[in-house]
């Protein structure tokens, strides 16, 4: 796995469906967040799209051969006014579900050092 790439290393597309449901539901779960996440339940066509998108996002940016079609960091995140306190709410998630699907650590750091490269982009300005 030395020389895997990432989307590899994450389970490809099959491990990375799985790390997004689970990170959904942690997001669902964590009371810093999940205001920001519920009323996705309200329209379940909204959140499939939503998970195939962060799919696409994820296989695409770590090897895979996804073409992610969404918008940008920036435009995704405009206007929500997310705070540095609910950034790390949903980057603690992201790693809760990497730890609950066994990903070896150097990848565990590897996907932290891509959300903090993501900060910048999702935090209201």
């Amino acid at each position: 796995m030395e020389n895997a790439s990432l989307y590899e290393r994450l389970g490809g597309s099959n491990g990375i469906n799985t790390l997004v449901e689970k990170i959904v539901a942690n997001h669902m779960e964590n009371p810093t967040i999940r205001a920001r996440f519920r009323p996705y339940l309200d329209t379940p066509e909204k959140l499939a799209t939503t998970k195939q998108h962060l799919c696409a996002f994820l296989e695409a940016g770590s090897g895979g051969n996804a073409e992610y079609r969404g918008r940008s960091m920036p435009e995704t995140h405009r206007g929500m006014n997310i705070n540095a306190t609910e950034y790390l709410a949903a980057v603690d998630d992201i790693m809760a579900a990497l730890e609950e699907e066994q990903i070896d650590a150097q990848t565990q750091k590897d996907v932290l050092a891509i959300a903090y490269s993501l900060k910048g982009e999702i935090l209201h300005h």
